[in-house]
């Protein structure tokens, strides 16, 4: 029996109907949400070269900022900030429900739909409405991927993007991952339950977060990158005569960068009769700290703390260096470090975390023990003595595998198998 007319345009309509919300979705591009506590400055390349690098691929990348002290002319994205609750208690509470009544009506689908989530996880129903003003800003908008910049932005925001019907990544550092547990203990306890990818900067990262239960296929391993083509030296720069060593470290000046661990092995350096000058690019909360121990190490005097500067500046501090450190405590990974191979820079870091991974020992540099003031003394001295070969061996080999394996449009297109899923 053959279909009547009336079915057959049933038929038709509907697949007309498929048809053009299928064209619809191949036009409209995938859009990106990022979570960070502030629009990325200066020095974060990291962020701005990934959202550069995904808009160049055709995706739209939107920012969910917790702090908007001041708007970035140079990113070329839309940048939304989450409620300003500074002012008096009274001013405070009215911020707060009129936050809390607008996304209930403006958008009650995705505010109920949080409110659940959250009461099916046991929060309490103050918490539960405090989630939704904290997160009102983001339940707004339409992203296909919520993705959290750092592990500690998406605690009390484990369900925003199931009730936005998002999906929903988030990414480790070695802080997040290894410090924020320490300081606010089962922070990820709820996070590590959800249906979540995951971003980590190195295997020894991914193994750490296996232990919490995670499966192997829900977590990437996306390595830092570097502008290659920007950070190199001419051959020709290149010094082996005997000078003065000329030690640099590009860091901020914080416990965790092991930088008085540093100076101790200068110091057992200038004993040694080694000629030496280090040269430390970059600010922090240590600085006096640091300038203290070097007068107490009696090197003060063979030591120039540069403070914040230029992209330009850094690379011309790299071309006057022969041998780079990174003799960190803790450590993701470090573009900086990347940043001096590429630079044919001999380079001798610690083995925290991700940092044996970022150098292979013996064959793109050197790594030692951390808090090992005297075996990274000896080391260095052992670098120093190594043959003109043999020195241009290991740069080599640090150049080549920096440009092939660390450059932007790796680390691009593995974000975007990410984004693909």
């Amino acid at each position: 029996m053959l279909p009547t007319q009336p079915y057959l345009k049933t038929i038709e309509r509907d697949l007309w109907y498929r048809t053009c919300f299928k064209f619809t979705n191949m036009q409209r591009k995938n859009k990106i949400g990022l979570v960070l506590s502030s629009p990325p400055g200066y020095s974060e390349t990291f962020f701005r070269n990934k959202i550069r690098g995904l808009q160049e691929h055709g995706y739209e990348v939107v920012l969910f900022v917790e702090n908007l002290d001041q708007i970035p002319d140079d990113l070329n994205c839309s940048i939304y900030a989450a409620s300003n609750f500074n002012g008096g208690i009274v001013l405070k509470v009215m911020t707060f429900f009129g936050v809390l009544i607008r996304s209930f009506i403006f958008h009650p689908m995705r505010t109920m739909k949080l409110y659940q989530l959250d009461k099916a996880d046991g929060v309490s129903i103050t918490k539960r409405l405090k989630h939704i003003v904290l997160n009102a800003f983001i339940l707004k908008h339409h992203v296909d991927w919520l993705h959290f910049g750092f592990g500690m932005l998406a605690v009390n925001r484990e369900n925003v993007a199931q009730a936005m019907q998002a999906k929903m990544a988030v990414s480790f550092r070695g802080f997040d991952l290894y410090l924020s547990p320490l300081k606010h203990p089962n922070c990820y306890v709820n996070l590590f339950q959800k249906d979540v990818y995951y971003h980590v900067l190195s295997e020894e990262m991914k193994d750490d977060l296996t232990h919490y239960g995670i499966r192997d296929e829900r977590i990437f391993v996306i390595t830092p990158a570097i502008d290659v083509s920007f950070f190199k030296r001419p051959e020709a720069l290149i010094k082996n005569s005997d000078h003065t060593l000329q030690i640099i470290t590009v860091a901020r000046l914080h416990w965790k960068k092991g930088l008085e661990y540093t100076l101790e092995a200068l110091e057992i350096l200038k004993k040694t009769g080694v000629t030496f000058h280090f040269t430390v690019v970059g600010t922090g909360s240590e600085y006096e700290r640091l300038v203290f121990a070097a007068y107490q190490l009696d090197i003060l005097e063979h030591i120039t703390f540069i403070g914040k500067t230029s992209q330009k500046d850094i690379k011309t501090y790299l071309e006057n260096s022969d041998i780079y450190l990174q003799y960190s405590i803790q450590e993701g990974f470090c573009n900086a470090l990347l940043e001096a191979q590429s630079m044919g820079l001999l380079c001798i870091s610690s083995d925290a975390e991700g940092l044996s991974e970022n150098i292979l020992h013996e064959e793109t540099g050197w790594v030692v023990p951390k808090r090992q003031p005297k075996l990274l003394a000896q080391k260095i001295q052992e670098v120093q003595s190594l043959s003109d070969s043999q020195k241009a061996t290991i740069r080599h080999k640090a150049v080549s595998r920096v440009q092939n394996q660390f450059n932007l449009e790796r680390q691009v297109q593995a974000f975007l198998r990410l984004y693909q899923l």
